[in-house]
Parts: C-alpha cells; sequence; structure tokens
C-alpha cells in the first residue's frame, strides 16, 4: 500500500503544479544612455578708444565684453595674455601702423582699474549654467602715453577659458 501512496502522491502533486504557458507578448529590455562632457565657448568685443590726442585730460577708458557659455556645473577661469606686442601682461602696448612708437594701456577685471588681468594674477572665474555669462574687461590708457607720432595704434588680445 505504501507504494500506492507514493504513487498517488505524486499524481496529485504533477496534476497540481501550475502550467508553464508562453508569454504574449514576449519582452525584452534596453538601456538608454547619454554623456554630458564639459564644454565652454568664449566671444569677446574689442576695446575701442577712439581718437585722441596729446592735450586731452585724464586716462581713456574703453571696455570689452566677454562672453562665456559652460556646461552647467562646469568650473571655468577666463585669462587674458599679454597681447601681440607686450613685453608682459603688465607691460601691454598698442604698436602703430606706420610707425616705431608704441602706446601703453592696461586691461584690468574691475573698474577701478587696480588689479591687472592676466594668465596667472588677476583671472576671472565662474561656474557654467549652459547660458552665456558675461564679464567686462576694463581697458585703461593713460593721457600721458599718447604722446606719440600720430597714427592708427593697435594690439590683439587673446581670451582663454579653461575648464
Amino acid at each position: 500500500m505504501k507504494k500506492l501512496s507514493l504513487l498517488a502522491v505524486a499524481v496529485l502533486a504533477f496534476a497540481a503544479a501550475p502550467t508553464m504557458a508562453a508569454t504574449n507578448p514576449a519582452t525584452a529590455n534596453f538601456n538608454v544612455t547619454l554623456t554630458v562632457q564639459k564644454a565652454c565657448t568664449v566671444g569677446a568685443t574689442d576695446i575701442a578708444f577712439g581718437t585722441h590726442d596729446f592735450t586731452e585730460a585724464g586716462p581713456l577708458n574703453a571696455n570689452s565684453t566677454i562672453t562665456v557659455k559652460c556646461t552647467k556645473g562646469t568650473a571655468y577661469t577666463v585669462a587674458l595674455n599679454k597681447g601681440t606686442n607686450g613685453a608682459s601682461e603688465t607691460a601691454r602696448v598698442m604698436k602703430g601702423a606706420t610707425t616705431t612708437d608704441t602706446v601703453a594701456y592696461t586691461i584690468a577685471n574691475n573698474s577701478s582699474g587696480g588689479t591687472n588681468w592676466g594668465t596667472t594674477a588677476g583671472t576671472v572665474g565662474g561656474t557654467g549654467n549652459g547660458a552665456n555669462q558675461t564679464l567686462t574687461a576694463y581697458g585703461q590708457v593713460l593721457t600721458s602715453a599718447l604722446n606719440v607720432t600720430p597714427d592708427s595704434y593697435s594690439d590683439v588680445v587673446t581670451v582663454s577659458v579653461s575648464y
């Protein structure tokens, strides 16, 4: 009888087991990914001091608007080099188009003109927010620098954004 009982239990257990049916529809999963990397762009307007002569009083002031756009959360610093004619970032000069004369000028990172804006000292920093952020470069020429041969004077300063 024990054999019959075990057989009966086995038959009942098999009959009570759930049946495995195919899933309709069949499914699968896939991942969706994106990597956003740090990036910055920069642009700048010219510093144009205009037309002047040696008889004018007071320093000549003009500004450049520097526009920085960085990925949200990206820390950055903005530096200005010495220019193509300068001996250093604290001794920038504009050269004449037809003469050998030069006109000294400064670029500061604040309106008081006290902090020279260079590549190490005076750099300006911020954190990107995905939108344009503007900074002002304050240019100044002392009137004593205007005692030069009449000419058009210029220099080219490079703006760099490190991030």
